[in-house]
């Protein structure tokens, strides 16, 4: 039977199709508006060359931006839910564990020298802050993340320090749990009920990379494949689909979808 480039091509949009419906994807990322309020999310995926069967380490980066599209400010942000694709596998197994008292309050290099050997990324933290005395956080700060325990639950801890308006620390538990699904990795954390004008959280960043050894296998902190269909050596997918939930009950989810290559 002879197969035409419209066959060929319409072959193509049909497994594109069924890649789809496997991965529900929705969007490639950027801006996201809703009721005033926009919210800007990026990710990256490093390596992008996996392999088709079994999985590699790999670093995963997300971010997310917050700003108002009307005159005012944004309300402030309460819950982020960040859900990372079932096809990457979070892994801690052997590796060391921070306690949440050894790093609250503590400077960056403070936390650095009680859980350097639990550290799983890092990243960076802004807020718009009016009144130092009331706010939590400071207006830019960096990201420690580190492997923990959160009663008796994986968590990673992400240790905010930074020094404008005033020196602050703080620290966000994002729990980690596992669920069947397009996404199989869920990280969630809340953010603190602060009384008066504070300001508001306009961003957060984070990367996890980590690589360590067990068992002398050298292992990460996440690691993947590539879900390329068969006859297939590259697919688009959903890295991993965030929600931001605000204090008007307002919840603005977005998709970050990227592309694999199957390595040969």
């Amino acid at each position: 039977m002879r197969t035409t480039k419209s066959a060929i091509s319409t072959m193509a949009v049909c497994a594109a199709l069924l890649v789809g419906a496997v991965f529900a994807p929705s969007g490639l990322g950027g801006w996201e508006e809703k009721e005033g309020v926009r919210v800007g999310v990026t990710g990256k995926l490093r390596p992008t060359v996996l392999p088709r069967h079994g999985r590699v380490p790999i670093g995963v980066s997300l971010g997310g931006k917050i700003s108002s599209a009307n005159v005012g400010e944004p309300p402030k942000l309460t819950k982020l839910t960040i859900e990372i694709n079932r096809n990457g596998h979070l892994d801690t197994r052997g590796l060391p564990r921070c306690h949440l008292r050894s790093i609250r309050p503590s400077t960056n290099r403070e936390a650095l020298d009680a859980c350097r050997s639990s550290l799983v990324g890092e990243g960076s933290f802004s807020a718009n802050v009016r009144f130092p005395e009331q706010s939590p956080f400071p207006s830019n700060g960096k990201v420690l993340a580190f492997n923990g325990l959160d009663h008796g639950r994986p968590t990673i801890f992400a240790h905010i320090y930074g020094t404008e308006p005033v020196p602050t620390s703080y620290v966000l538990s994002f729990r980690i749990r596992h669920r069947s699904g397009t996404y199989g990795t869920v990280l969630e954390t809340t953010f603190p009920e602060v009384t008066g004008e504070w300001g508001y959280v306009t961003g957060l960043t984070m990367s996890l990379h980590r690589r360590f050894s067990f068992r002398g296998r050298t292992r990460g902190y996440l690691s993947a494949g590539c879900p390329a269909p068969a006859g297939f050596t590259k697919v688009l997918f959903p890295l991993a689909r965030t929600s931001f939930e605000f204090e008007d009950g307002l919840e603005i989810p977005a998709v970050i979808e990227r592309t694999c290559t199957v390595r040969r």
